[in-house]
This record gives structure tokens, sequence and C-alpha cells, in this order.
């Protein structure tokens, strides 16, 4: 596997070098790290009704209700460090933040049930195997399914700025899918997967460039499903290419390969990869600028949340990618810039969040150079798969 630092060319130009040794990753030091964080956490903001999503501009913790796109993040956080740990505090208070966004499994205004409910409920399910938890998941999937529009073949993202999009797509409602897909696991009712695949099959038509970037927003046509238009609202310009959409693409349709099997998202997930490897290559430690073509490069802001869910989505599509590709080992160096100083806070500091350097949305100037408590789960997640690589079964 060729390491990062290789430019393109080089790649297509001896396509059969030999790799590199991967970086090593300290994952133990980090989980330390991550413990320390996460219990200073709790002691100063034990309201498990609120969940911490970034840093306010004057510096004060970011805390949202249970409504908020980014609210089961948290929870997904303390999950995965149960699992990297094997402390038994963990799982305990893993379940007090996931219990109190129960509500959210009836809301039909929001795509984002997945984020909120999979990566909280889901990820107690997968260690608890809790019938409740069960419960809630295939309510979520039944809510979800009602935005899902069989004229567009595609479930519906934001339905806020009705005089800009008419129906709008979004590349990170791709993450969302994997709820259904776990809906109909679950349940054996195959409505969901199926609504799953469609929503991925259209979001696949249109959601890349010929370079292989990603558009952010594709809007349709309610009524006859006609692509109108293909924008980047959280990027530099409609034609520029936002780091996190591309790491969101990398791990979507990587998901979406591991439920289907179905080559066409597996050749997606690659180009997607692909490009977001040619455009850090020159980056000294791997880490997105918070959109590939922003002007002021290399003064921009860099985006730890779009490495983060890169490096996540990046292990897993290295084990079903030919093993030729640099996959493992561009997700690997990405973990160990992650893991260092630079980006992994001190104990006690970043308002007890675990990456500095992520940016939300530079258009509307929000959450820039801030912690992301997203950055955070795509890091843990990344860290266990980097951990349980050899024995990890993604299907």
């Amino acid at each position: 596997m060729a390491l990062l630092g290789l430019t393109a060319g080089f790649l297509r130009a001896q396509p059969k070098a030999a790799p590199k040794p991967a970086p090593a990753v300290p994952v133990a030091a980090a989980v330390a790290r991550a413990e320390a964080q996460y219990a200073a956490y709790l002691r100063h903001y034990p309201d498990s009704t609120q969940h911490p999503r970034s840093t306010e501009d004057d510096g004060r913790i970011l805390l949202t209700n249970s409504r908020n796109w980014t609210s089961g993040f948290f929870a997904g956080n303390l999950w995965y460090l149960s699992r990297l740990s094997g402390q038994p505090q963990w799982p305990r208070r893993a379940a007090a933040w996931t219990e109190t966004l129960e509500a959210e499994k009836n809301v039909t205004t929001t795509h984002d049930l997945g984020f909120i409910l999979n990566n909280s409920y889901g990820q107690g399910y997968a260690v608890t195997k809790n019938p409740k938890y069960r419960e809630v998941l295939l309510q979520a999937a039944a809510t979800l399914a009602k935005r899902f529009n069989p004229t567009v073949g595609a479930i519906r993202s934001w339905d806020h700025h009705p005089e800009l999009w008419s129906y709008p797509v979004i590349v990170d409602n791709l993450l969302n899918l994997e709820l259904l897909f776990a809906a109909s696991k679950l349940s054996g009712d195959t409505t969901y997967a199926h609504i799953a695949k469609t929503h991925a099959a259209t979001d696949l038509k249109y959601r890349f460039r010929k370079d292989y970037s990603t558009y952010h927003v594709l809007n349709f046509d309610p009524a006859k499903g006609k692509l109108l238009t293909s924008v980047t609202h959280q990027g530099y310009a409609d034609n520029s290419c936002w780091a996190r959409g591309q790491a969101w693409a990398i791990y979507g349709y990587t998901m979406v390969y591991r439920e289907t099997k179905n080559p066409k998202f597996l050749q997606a997930a690659m180009h997607a990869a692909d490009y977001f490897i040619e455009h850090t290559a020159s980056i000294a430690d791997h880490i997105p600028y918070w959109d590939f073509n922003a002007p002021d490069i290399p003064k921009a802001p860099r985006d730890a949340s779009a490495a983060a869910a890169a490096a996540s989505g990046m292990l897993e599509l290295s084990k079903y990618a030919p093993k030729t590709k640099p996959y493992y080992g561009a997700a690997t160096a990405i973990l160990a810039s992650l893991s260092s100083p630079q980006y992994l806070a001190a104990a006690g500091t970043n308002n007890f969040f675990l990456l500095k350097h992520s940016t939300g949305n530079k258009p509307s100037n929000s959450e820039v150079d801030a912690p992301l408590v997203y950055a955070d789960y795509y890091y843990l997640e990344a860290l266990w798969r980097y951990q349980n690589y050899a024995q990890l079964t993604l299907n």
C-alpha cells in the first residue's frame, strides 16, 4: 500500500511498487486520553438531556437538546469507549446519554435519525442486545422511511430554505441509510433495505463530477423526479469539493456496498477515496483543508472531522478493495496525525472534546477551527476498527 506522501502521478506510473509500512497508531494512549476527557466532561456536565456539540466563539461549550442532528454522537462516543477500554463504567454512562434521545424516533421533520439514533441506540444494541434499543431502532426506521419519495427515488434531506431547493438530497444522507439496513436485518422486513438501496442508486447517478469530486446538494423536482441543480452548500463554491462531503461519500458508499454487495457502490467508494488521497498527498500530515479548492490554502482551516470520517471509511473500504489499493495506509497515516498533539487535545482542555481543528460550516462562519463531537465519534470508531482490523468483519 502506498503512503499518502507519494504523488498521484507516481502512483499511476508505478502501480506495483512495494508498499511502505503504515505508521503505527497509539491506540492505548488515545483511549486513555478519551477516558480522561470524557470522565472530566461527565463531572462538569452531568445532565444527560444536554448533548455536547462544539465550542462557542467565546470559548464556552456548545450543548444541544436531543433534536439537534449531532445529539446522538456523544452517546456513540461513550459506546465506542466502552468497547475500546473494556471498563465497566462506560456502558452505564453510554446508556444514560442514549436513553434521553428516544423521543426522536417519532420525528418526521429530519433525515438525520440515523445520526441521532443509529449512532446511539444502534451502537448500544451492538454492545448490549437490549430489546428496548431494538424497538427504538425499528420505530426510527419506520419514521425515516416516511421521507422517501418514490418518484425521486430518494429520501428528502432538508425541509428548510424552500426558495433554494425543491427536494434536496445531501451527501450526508448516505450515512442515515445504515439505520434502514439495520432495521431490515432486525425485523426481516426488506422494505427498509429497498428504500436504502434505491436512495443510494439515485444518489450515485448524480453525486460525482467527472473527476470524482462530490457535490454536496442534489436538488430534485419532487413531482417529476428530475435533477434540477447540483450545488455545494457548505463548501467554497458550487464547483468546489467540500472535504467532509467527500469523506461522507467514502464512508457512505462503502457502507452501502457492505449491505448490498453491489460492485457499483464499491467502485464509487474507491473513486471518492482516490480523490481524497490524491488531494491530501501534498499535505504533510494528510489532514485536509475544509474545502479542497479553498482559495487561501495553505492558510485555510483544516477539518479533522473530514479526516476522521474518511479514515474510518477507508479502513472498512480496505477490507473490500484490491490489496494494491492504498486505503489502509492512508487511513492509518490520518489516524497517526489525529493522535498527535497537533490534533488530539491535552487532558482537561478543548472543553473535554478529543480532537481540535475541525470545521463545521465555513461559509456561515460557524464552528471554524473548533472541536466537533462527530469528529470524535469517527476518530474513536476508526481507532476501534484499526485495533480490531485483523478480526474485523463488517458484513
